[in-house]
């Protein structure tokens, strides 16, 4: 099966979109409320982890494919724009999932600077691809589970970077080309017990 750029660019916008609108288009797991999922707001980080591979229909780490990173980050970067977030793109194993992001970023949340350039097959194509169209990108070691909303595309596991609690999307934009995306979006925590009260 023949995977084109433009089936990929469809399908990120529309899973970009589902992720960062979740708990306010009524898509919510039995036993969710929309209020203990609040509303991405300006500054908070998205995080974003892709195996080009597995979107072209490969086994993870065999075929980093740089056009399947250029057509996703064409369609996912304006929307993490258009809401004032910040998007961390998750480098590949071999560089111990550092992350690159916007050194506003970065600074603003104290993040620690690594001393690494991503390449094809030592942080992947979409963590290349996020060091060419980022402003002034950095790459960091960690992002210290700060991020509100995740998206993992092909199995690369993003979720030590996410805050607690999260809550699993399920979502109706599943695929970006033949690679499985699971996507979560965070809540605080309900302390308490039974005498406590939630809005």
């Amino acid at each position: 099966m023949e995977i084109s750029l433009e089936l990929i660019k469809e399908q990120a916008e529309a899973a970009m979109t589902e992720l960062v609108n979740y708990g306010e288009i009524g898509l919510l797991y039995a036993g969710t409320s929309s209020h203990n999922i609040p509303k991405l707001r300006p500054g908070e980080i998205v995080v974003i982890g892709c195996s080009t591979s597995r979107v072209m229909g490969e086994q993870m780490g065999t075929h980093s494919t740089y056009d399947a990173a250029c057509a996703i980050m064409e369609k996912v970067l304006p929307i993490v724009k258009a809401h004032g977030l910040y998007l961390a793109c998750q480098c590949c194993e071999h560089i111990n999932r550092a992350l690159v992001v916007e050194r506003e970023c970065m600074e603003k949340y104290g993040f620690c600077e690594v001393c690494v350039k991503p390449r094809l097959h030592a942080g992947g194509a979409w963590s290349v691809r996020a060091a060419e169209v980022f402003s002034e990108p950095v790459v960091v070691e960690d992002i210290k589970g700060m991020a509100k909303a995740g998206m993992d595309i092909g199995g690369v596991l993003i979720g030590m970077h996410m805050r607690p609690v999260a809550v699993p999307v399920h979502a109706v934009n599943d695929r970006i080309g033949a690679a499985n995306v699971v996507m979560a979006r965070t809540r605080p925590k309900l302390i308490g017990g039974a005498r406590a009260e939630y809005e």
